[in-house]
């Protein structure tokens, strides 16, 4: 579907939230409560690598007063390096962005299946107990079987999961299928949306994208940046700030929202209204919802 796009929204804006059709804790609708509840009022959804979330967070979303701005995040994998890249007002039937999104899931369930046999060969946990921390349209993965070893006692918390028993160091970690960078943001703007690179300096300069891979994203398409983020170092934002005024690129910031997955607030960081209007002008595969 393509429809034109409207300039019809207020900040403050969090660009990056995520519901439990992905690994976050709550329903689409309850997000965006949650958004409207910190302050916000242009917010979008970014679910992993589905869309199945829009219908119920934008209808949330318009009820409250809100702008709702459709989005995924999109997986991606640089050599060793895990790139999430996030996709804004894309046509969500674009038939190679979906059957991409959809091998990555499949590949995603099985992964996580061989990561639950692994594990269940030390601790008491199943496959059944990883579902029942799933619903029907997540996309299940190690949020879930972290939850699933919480709900068994054998951690504390999704903290305690990724720090332990799910750290790659104990031997029960599995890769997964994922694009490349270059095929994840040729696939957003393909299908009209606007690439955002999640969190790119998590880990600073050592973990970045080389600088000269990160001029061919540019070259594609790559449209911005998320700079302000709780996992951004700050030499990393610094260095994002120059290459993305180089080129005039988009800067954003939002909280990256799990629910109670994650300690990660509702507009911990925001968008500047200057940025969300670029997005909203750029995209030709969707429109935002407005009240």
């Amino acid at each position: 579907m393509t429809t034109g796009p409207s300039a019809r929204f207020r900040g403050p804006s969090d660009l990056h939230m995520h519901s439990n059709h992905s690994d976050g804790t709550e329903p689409p609708a309850e997000v965006m409560r949650q958004a409207h509840a910190h302050g916000i009022r242009t917010a979008a959804l970014t679910d992993h690598d589905r869309t199945t979330g829009w219908r119920e967070a934008g209808d949330a979303a318009v009820s409250l007063g809100m702008t709702f701005l459709p989005g995924m995040e999109l997986s991606a994998k640089h050599e060793w390096r895990s790139v999430h890249v996030l996709g804004y007002l894309f046509d969500p039937d674009d038939p190679d962005l979906v059957a991409e999104t959809d091998r990555i899931r499949s590949d995603r369930v099985g992964r996580a299946e061989r990561i639950v046999r692994s594990i269940g060969r030390d601790y008491d946990l199943g496959w059944d107990d990883v579902l029942a921390q799933t619903t029907p349209d997540a996309t299940v993965g190690r949020p879930h079987i972290a939850d699933a070893l919480v709900a068994r006692g054998i951690v504390r918390d999704r903290t305690e999961a990724f720090d332990g028993i799910l750290h790659p160091r104990e031997g029960y970690y599995e890769p997964h299928y994922a694009p490349d960078p270059l095929t994840a943001v040729r696939l957003i703007t393909s299908a009209g949306g606007v690439a955002v690179i999640a969190h790119p300096v998590t880990a600073g300069r050592d973990r970045m994208m080389p600088l000269s891979y990160i001029e061919r994203l540019i070259g594609e398409g790559l449209a911005g940046f998320e700079v302000d983020h709780r996992e951004n170092t700050a030499d990393g934002k610094r260095l994002l700030r120059d290459i993305a005024a180089r080129h005039d690129l988009i800067v954003t910031g939002s909280s990256d929202y799990h629910g109670g997955g994650k300690p990660n607030r509702p507009g911990e960081n925001t968008t500047a209204d200057e940025m969300v209007a670029r997005i909203v002008e750029r995209a030709t595969g969707t429109a935002p919802r407005t009240p």
